[in-house]
């Protein structure tokens, strides 16, 4: 074994390997021996896009002229789509020109946010449990992270009266503020009170509130609008928002998403993302534009399909004798392992070893995720229901 004479920067030794990174490979060497493992851990939606933006694409990319590089900021149709986008389902008016960025996915995005506006020592406030990339993300950027507590006991929502009281935000040290909500891993649904008062907290202290809002299509309670922060009055003062088709049109491989807010804010982002990224392929950009022109048709019937798997993930929660909330939003089950366990950690090996059952242990999320699991709904009926035969035969 080689042994490499060049040594890593500092910031990448904080920085551990994704979680899923690891154990998809020992997955796919389990299978490989000829193991059948059921995935239910990634929330990579397993259907397609719709057939109108399957064949944008494929006539776009029919063209000779649709393969050279691209603007960095992407698109004018699909920037403007992006604001139709979101005048329609969320009520929200976005100026296509100046208040929306195209992403090559949302990491990008919270990459170049963390670049943009995070200095060396100054307090990124990550939520746990939470997407890990809020925290790697602040960490190469050279932030001091500091996570703040979501516990089922308060729904999952900030304790504000604890926010208040840290020395960081009173002395305001802190830059960044990352929420989620609808919340990924627990499912717990944002509100207008919480948008006014994570608005009002971010004007008060000086902190850029940045909200990922990738989930608020999955599972929304009938025909009720998805909801925005940069719907509240004032959040273009303090509020970024990112959104993706990744879950809502089935596009987690195309990478597109967007960032929205403020003029000034998407001005400093673009002096870090125009000097390290480009535009995305164009036949992409024009198919997105076309499925963010989708009605409600298709997310009703793109709901019934994960409604249909919740109820087999329930009876898989129950068989495991795992506690959960049933008002849970998003393309996942989220539940408390029985006080037996040893650890969620324990379980999700031993299910996976003895079970050949990949489920996702809530630890990665953080410490108050410790003793929960977490099931994807990006699987069929069919090998949910295998999932279910294995652990009750």
């Amino acid at each position: 074994m080689s042994h490499s004479i060049l040594s890593a920067a500092n910031r990448v030794a904080d920085v551990k390997e994704y979680y899923f990174a690891g154990k998809l490979r020992e997955v796919a060497a389990m299978r490989d021996t000829g193991i059948d493992v059921i995935s239910l851990g990634i929330g990579g939606p397993d259907l397609p896009p719709a057939p109108e933006v399957i064949e944008t694409l494929q006539q776009s990319a029919g063209c000779a002229c649709n393969h050279s590089y691209q603007t960095f900021n992407g698109l004018p149709e699909l920037r403007r789509a992006f604001a139709d986008w979101y005048q329609r389902y969320y009520g929200v008016s976005l100026d296509a020109e100046r208040e929306i960025m195209p992403l090559i996915g949302s990491k990008e995005g919270i990459l170049y946010l963390s670049m943009a506006y995070v200095n060396p020592g100054d307090v990124v406030l990550v939520p746990d449990p939470g997407y890990p990339t809020y925290t790697s993300a602040s960490r190469l950027a050279g932030a001091e992270v500091m996570s703040y507590p979501l516990r089922q006991e308060n729904d999952w929502l900030p304790d504000f009266q604890a926010l208040e009281s840290l020395d960081a935000v009173r002395e305001r040290r802190v830059k960044i503020m990352w929420v989620n909500y609808p919340h990924m891993p627990t499912g717990a649904e944002g509100n207008g009170d919480l948008f006014n008062r994570l608005v009002a907290f971010g004007r008060r202290h000086g902190i850029l509130i940045a909200h990922d809002n990738p989930y608020s299509f999955i599972l929304k309670p009938g025909r009720g609008r998805p909801l925005s922060i940069l719907s509240v009055e004032g959040a273009y003062d303090c509020c970024i928002e990112m959104n993706s088709l990744s879950k809502s049109h089935n596009m987690a491989g195309w990478r597109v998403a967007m960032m929205a807010g403020g003029e000034d804010v998407l001005k400093t982002v673009a002096r870090v993302k125009s000097n390290v990224g480009s535009g995305q392929f164009k036949p992409v950009m024009e198919a997105a534009a076309v499925a963010l022109t989708l009605g409600d048709g298709w997310y009703d019937s793109l709901n019934a399909r994960y409604r249909s798997r919740r109820v087999i993930a329930e009876r898989i929660m129950n068989a495991l004798g795992c506690r959960f909330d049933p008002r849970q939003r998003g393309m996942f089950l989220w539940g408390r392992i029985p006080d037996s366990e040893p650890s969620a950690e324990a379980l999700a090996d031993r299910l996976l070893h003895e079970k050949h059952i990949f489920l996702t242990p809530g630890f990665i999320f953080g410490k108050e995720g410790e003793r929960y699991i977490r099931i994807s709904l990006c699987a069929s009926e069919e090998n949910l229901e295998r999932a279910l035969l294995r652990l009750t035969e």
